[in-house]
């Protein structure tokens, strides 16, 4: 982002040079084109060069593919949208490698992960599907997903990095605020604060004897040489996220993992042993050691859940039946029977209030939720209630550790649907003003920065109405 300081002389040889390695660079990209295209069964093309770097036709037609997979609509000519939006991204990725940016690759890992699940629940639940869909094989698929989202966090850390931090004063909240007519106020959706009351079925000792039974036999036949750990994790454990990886979970610190997980696991130091069975909320691990780099520890992990009966479920309901008899009867309020027995760790320390975790929300980390960002099954419980309203009990899965529990809820509070105003929605309006702000930093950024970088678009791909028409320099 500098400006060079060269005197003229030096200046021009710079230049110079410059165009020589671009021309090098095009030929050879060019050259490269036409590999592509001549190989048997591979039709591909460069439509795009930016920098160094070049964006071909199966880059936009898998991108484009992603994009309808997730059911995002395109806003024009996917063929002008989607190879502008790549364009874009290898400027803040250019700027990202100068500026030594890097991601969490753990990070990355589990993204990709969970992004593959969903995608073959989407497609029609199984791989071959996704294969079909994409026509790929599956480990090309998620290796190309994962070099896309490791491209997606570097680029949204970039951007963080160059806007910085924005400062607001009331006065230009309030500036923009009466800068606007009434018609072009925005709308603040419907907002609810819910709390929540949870209890979980009570377990058998026969079902937690007969999981413990299992990891036992796991661990004598990895001691035995019968089986490799990560075989076994593949076939039999059921944290889909790492499954797949053979139970490894990647470098973690102690702060990332539960208590009780942690303390085993840092404290292995052979990877020849299977650690002892360790329960936490999620159900019963063994673990096993793969690496310690100092302060973090990557480790391999098998995950058994007790299964819930017919009768034990119903037994939780019925425990949670009298239970709302005594609310609904105001033997005590919902705030102590939330503290007192809610088995939700996340709530039941709140009075039972829950929190927006919802990072890409704007209400993100405030116990106000949209209707769509509240889980599926208390979304539709809550639709109906009036405020002050306790539900009769239901079931549901806890979202934190995929359990079926009973739950009971009390709507809270409840902001219908309206055109914001300065004095309840304050906070709503500094975010649309530093929205704003931030997309004119971005906005001059990437002006700027087409400028100083080298841009080549095929014929036939410049006919568009780009949202950034410096792209074709006269």
């Amino acid at each position: 982002m500098g400006m060079w300081n060269f005197p003229q002389r030096h200046e021009r040889r710079f230049r110079a040079k410059n165009r020589m390695k671009k021309i090098l660079t095009v030929c050879m990209l060019v050259c490269l084109s036409c590999v592509l295209r001549a190989q048997d069964n591979v039709i591909d093309e460069i439509v795009w060069v930016v920098g160094d770097d070049a964006i071909l036709l199966s880059d936009i037609e898998s991108q484009r593919l992603y994009m309808q997979n997730e059911g995002q609509r395109f806003d024009g000519d996917p063929y002008c949208v989607i190879p502008e939006q790549l364009a874009v991204q290898k400027l803040f990725l250019n700027q990202a490698e100068l500026d030594s940016v890097e991601v969490n690759e753990n990070s990355v890992i589990q993204q990709t992960d969970q992004w593959i699940n969903w995608a073959i629940n989407n497609v029609g639940g199984s791989k071959e599907k996704l294969e079909e869909y994409f026509g790929k094989r599956l480990s090309e698929i998620k290796a190309d997903r994962k070099e896309q989202i490791m491209e997606q966090q570097r680029t949204e850390t970039m951007k963080s990095q160059l806007v910085g931090e924005i400062k607001l004063t009331p006065a230009e909240v309030r500036k923009y605020y009466n800068q606007l007519s009434k018609d072009s106020l925005p709308m603040v959706p419907t907002t609810v604060e819910v709390q929540v009351i949870m209890m979980e079925p009570r377990i058998p000792f026969e079902e937690t004897d007969a999981i413990k039974a299992r990891l036992r036999q796991y661990t004598e036949d990895i001691n035995a040489g019968k089986y490799e750990f990560s075989t076994l994790a593949r076939l039999y454990s059921e944290d889909e996220g790492s499954a797949a990886r053979g139970g490894e979970l990647g470098f973690m610190s102690k702060g990332t993992l539960l208590p009780e997980f942690a303390n085993v696991a840092f404290n292995l130091n052979d990877p020849k042993k299977v650690s002892q069975i360790v329960q936490t909320e999620y159900g019963f691990h063994i673990i096993q050691l793969i690496e310690k780099r100092g302060d973090r520890v990557n480790c391999r992990h098998i995950l058994l859940k007790p299964k819930v009966s017919e009768k034990e479920l119903n037994e939780c309901l019925a425990r949670m039946d009298s239970l709302y008899k005594d609310l609904e009867a105001e033997k005590f309020s919902f705030e102590d029977a939330a503290t007192y027995l809610s088995s939700d760790k996340d709530t039941k320390n709140n009075k039972g209030l829950m929190v927006n975790q919802n990072y890409e929300s704007r209400n993100n980390g405030t116990p106000k939720f949209e209707m769509a960002e509240l889980p599926q099954e208390i979304g539709k419980v809550v639709y109906t209630m009036n405020v002050g309203d306790i539900s009769k009990p239901f079931t549901m899965i806890n979202e934190k550790n995929q359990k079926e529990v009973v739950a009971i809820v009390k709507l809270k509070a409840r902001v219908e649907q309206h055109k914001a105003n300065i004095v309840d929605d304050y906070q709503e309006l500094k975010k649309i003003v530093e929205a704003r702000k931030k997309e004119e930093l971005l906005h001059d950024w990437i002006i700027q920065k087409q400028k100083k970088t080298y841009v080549r678009i095929a014929d036939g791909w410049q006919n568009c109405d780009f949202q950034y028409p410096g792209w074709i320099k006269e």
